[in-house]
C-alpha cells in the first residue's frame, strides 16, 4: 500500500479509500490564460505518478481536477484580446489538453469548469450566509469570516497573531473589495466595470464568484462532502487550500479532506521561473530546442517531489540518455521473448497488482512517498543486473517475457514511451556502447564510488566522447 507524507498530520500515511474501493481525489487544475509552463506540469506529472501507482497497486481511483475559467486573469486577458471570456478559455484549455496528452498524463475521471458551476457555488456561500461565516460588504461582495471558524491556519500552521498582521493577504487576495479584516477573503465579488460582461446574477447582485470557492464546490459536488485526498502545489497551501478548508468545514461541519499532498516548486538553473529571466518553458518551448515530451517527463518526475527540483539542460540529457538506454534494454527483451512491445497500462490494470520481478525495489520505493530517485536508482539496477545474465546467454525467452512484465509496470508507473532501440539522441547518434559507460559512470558517481567513476570517464575519453557533469545529470559530446 502506498504511503504518502499528508501535510496536515505532517506523517506518512496509507493511502487508502474511506468508503468503497474507490480513493476519491481532487486535483487543482489550470488557469486557462496562456500555455502552462514546466513549473505547472511538475505537479501534474506528480499527480499522473501518484494515480498511476494508486491504480496499478490495484485500487480504483475517481480522480476530478478543475479548470479555472474565470478569474482576475482570465478576465483581463480576454478583454485585451478582444475575445469573449469562453472563446479566450477554450482556446487555452484546448492547449493544456495537448500538452497533457503529449506527456501522457491520464484523463481526470471529472473535469469541471468554474463557469459551468456558478449554480453549485452560489448554494455554497447561501449556506455559509446563514450559519454567519459570511458577510456581505460596503461594495456588495460577499466575504467568509476567518474569525468565526475556529480551526482556520491548521493545514498551514499559521496562528492568530500572522493572521491579524494581515499575512493572508496575498497576490490572490490583494483586492480592494472592503471587508472587515484582512485575513477574511471573498466569496463573491461585486461586478466592476473593467469586469466587462463577466458577471452572474446572485442573490447578492451581479458578480463572479471568488477564486477559493471554486475547488469546494466542484470538489463536494463530484466528490461528496468529505473525500480522500487533495493535491496542488505547495504554492497553493496557504491561502488557497486552506481557505478550502475553512469555508467548506464551515458549510458542512464535517472533514473536508482526509489526506493533503502537496508539490514542492521548481527552479530553472538554480533560479527562481520568472517573465524577466525568460525561463518560463513550455513544452513547446523544448521541442523548439530539440527535446521531447518524454525526456520532458522523465526530468521533472526524476526527483523527490517534496524536495525543490531543479530544471537543467543536463538533466534533460541524463533523461535523455536514460530513456534510450531502457529502449535498448526493452528491445532484447523483445526480440528473445518474441514479442512486439512492453505491455501497456490498460492491459496491467486488468491484472494489477502486477509482478515486478527484479523490479519489485523499484516498486517499493514508489510506495514509500512516491521516492522517484529511489525507485530509479534501483530500476537501473535491475537492468544492469539482467544486461549481465544477458551478455552471458543467461536469461531464457520465457524468463524475457516475465523481466518485461516488470519493466512494463516500472515504465507504466512512470508514464513513459520508451523510444525505439538505437535512436538518436539530440539530433547526434550516440553508440550504446557509449550510452551505457556514460549511465554506469553517473551512477557509480551516485553512489560515490570516484575511482570506478573515472576510470569510466577516462574510457568514454579513450573512445573519443567526454561527459560534463551538472548539478542533475550529465551531457555527452564528441571530440
Amino acid at each position: 500500500m502506498l504511503q504518502l507524507y499528508d501535510t496536515l498530520t505532517r506523517e506518512k500515511l496509507a493511502v487508502s479509500p474511506s468508503e468503497g474501493e474507490t480513493l476519491r481525489f481532487y486535483c487543482c487544475g489550470p488557469t486557462v490564460y496562456g500555455p502552462s509552463h514546466i513549473g505547472n506540469f511538475r505537479s501534474f506529472l506528480v499527480q499522473d505518478l501518484f494515480r498511476r501507482v494508486v491504480e496499478l497497486g490495484g485500487i480504483k481511483t475517481k480522480h476530478v481536477r478543475n479548470l479555472t475559467d474565470v478569474d482576475d486573469k482570465t478576465i483581463r486577458r480576454s478583454q485585451e484580446e478582444g475575445k469573449s471570456l469562453a472563446e479566450f478559455t477554450n482556446f487555452w484549455g484546448a492547449r493544456f489538453h495537448a500538452d497533457c496528452n503529449a506527456l501522457h498524463i491520464l484523463r481526470p475521471h471529472e473535469e469541471p469548469s468554474a463557469v459551468k458551476h456558478i449554480a453549485e457555488q452560489i448554494a455554497l456561500i447561501e449556506i455559509l450566509m446563514a450559519k454567519e461565516h459570511a458577510y456581505r460588504g460596503a461594495d456588495g461582495s460577499v466575504y467568509f469570516s476567518v474569525s468565526s471558524y475556529a480551526d482556520y491556519g491548521k493545514l498551514s500552521r499559521l496562528d492568530k497573531r500572522e493572521l491579524r498582521l494581515g499575512s493572508s493577504q496575498t497576490a490572490h487576495d490583494a483586492d480592494e473589495y472592503e471587508k472587515d479584516s484582512l485575513a477574511d477573503f471573498a466569496l463573491w465579488k461585486a461586478h466592476k466595470p473593467e469586469d466587462g460582461p463577466n458577471a452572474w446574477d446572485s442573490p447578492w447582485g451581479r458578480g463572479r464568484p471568488g477564486w477559493h470557492l471554486e475547488c469546494s464546490a466542484m470538489g463536494m459536488k463530484y466528490l461528496g462532502e468529505s473525500f480522500d485526498l487533495h493535491s496542488g502545489g505547495v504554492d497553493l497551501c496557504f491561502p488557497h487550500h486552506e481557505n478550502e478548508i475553512a469555508q467548506s468545514e464551515a458549510a458542512t461541519g464535517v472533514e473536508f479532506v482526509r489526506h493533503w499532498f502537496h508539490i514542492s516548486h521548481l527552479r530553472v538553473e538554480g533560479e527562481k521561473m520568472s517573465k524577466s529571466l525568460g525561463n518560463l518553458y513550455t513544452l513547446a518551448d523544448l521541442e523548439e530546442k530539440g527535446w521531447n515530451a518524454d525526456e520532458m517527463r522523465y526530468t521533472l518526475l526524476a526527483g523527490h517531489y517534496r524536495q525543490p527540483l531543479n530544471f537543467t539542460f543536463d538533466t534533460m540529457h541524463a533523461a535523455q540518455h536514460a530513456l534510450h538506454r531502457l529502449g535498448d534494454f526493452a528491445e532484447k527483451l523483445l526480440q528473445l521473448a518474441g514479442k512486439e512491445r512492453l505491455p501497456d497500462y490498460e492491459a496491467l490494470l486488468r491484472k494489477a497488482p502486477p509482478e515486478f520481478g527484479v523490479f519489485r525495489p523499484a516498486w517499493e520505493a514508489l510506495l514509500d512517498d512516491l521516492n522517484a530517485p529511489e525507485a530509479l536508482g534501483q530500476l537501473f539496477k535491475g537492468v544492469k543486473e539482467v544486461e549481465t545474465k544477458l551478455k552471458a546467454g543467461q536469461v531464457r525467452a520465457e524468463e524475457a517475457g516475465e523481466i518485461l512484465t516488470g519493466l512494463g509496470a516500472i515504465v507504466a508507473a512512470f508514464g513513459w514511451a520508451l523510444p525505439a532501440a538505437a535512436g538518436e539522441t539530440g539530433g547526434e547518434e550516440t553508440p550504446e556502447e557509449i550510452r551505457e559507460l556514460a549511465q554506469q559512470r553517473w551512477e557509480a558517481k551516485q553512489a560515490k564510488d570516484w575511482a570506478k567513476a573515472d576510470e569510466l570517464r577516462d574510457a568514454l575519453k579513450e573512445k573519443g566522447w567526454a561527459v560534463k557533469d551538472g548539478t542533475d545529470g550529465y551531457e555527452l559530446t564528441s571530440l
